[in-house]
C-alpha cells in the first residue's frame, strides 16, 4: 500500500503541476518556485513530516522535498545553535544534492551538445 500511496502522491504533484502549467501563464520556473515555497510552508507546521510517514518516499521525491529540505535544516540547526543557525542549517541537509546537480549539469554539458 505504500508504493501504491508513494506512486499516486508524486501522480497528484505532476497533476496539479501540469494543469497550473497549461491553464495559466506561469512558466515551469514559476510553477518550481511555488512547490518549494509550499514545501517549505507544510514543513514548518510539521504537515509534510506526517505526509512522509504516511506516504513513504513518494513524499521526498517530488519539488516540494527541496522546501522541506531547506527548512527542516535551518529548524533543526536552529535549535541547536540560535538565530544563526537559521541561516547555516539550510545547506547542512542540501548540500549533497545541490553540489549533485550543479556537477552533473557541469558533466552533461561537456558530454551533449545543444543542436541548434
Amino acid at each position: 500500500m505504500l508504493l501504491l500511496n508513494s506512486f499516486l502522491f508524486c501522480g497528484f504533484i505532476c497533476l496539479i503541476s501540469q494543469i497550473i502549467l497549461d491553464n495559466s501563464k506561469l512558466t515551469p520556473g514559476h510553477i518550481t518556485s511555488i512547490l518549494v515555497v509550499i514545501g517549505a510552508f507544510l514543513d514548518s507546521f510539521g504537515i509534510y513530516d506526517f505526509l512522509i510517514k504516511k506516504i513513504g518516499g513518494g513524499a521526498q521525491l517530488p519539488i516540494l522535498s527541496f522546501g522541506h529540505s531547506l527548512v527542516h535544516g535551518a529548524l533543526a540547526k536552529a535549535n541547536n545553535v540560535g538565530f544563526l543557525g537559521l541561516f547555516t542549517g539550510m545547506f547542512d541537509l542540501c548540500a549533497a544534492g545541490i553540489a549533485a546537480a550543479i556537477i552533473f549539469a557541469f558533466i552533461f554539458t561537456i558530454i551533449l551538445r545543444p543542436k541548434n
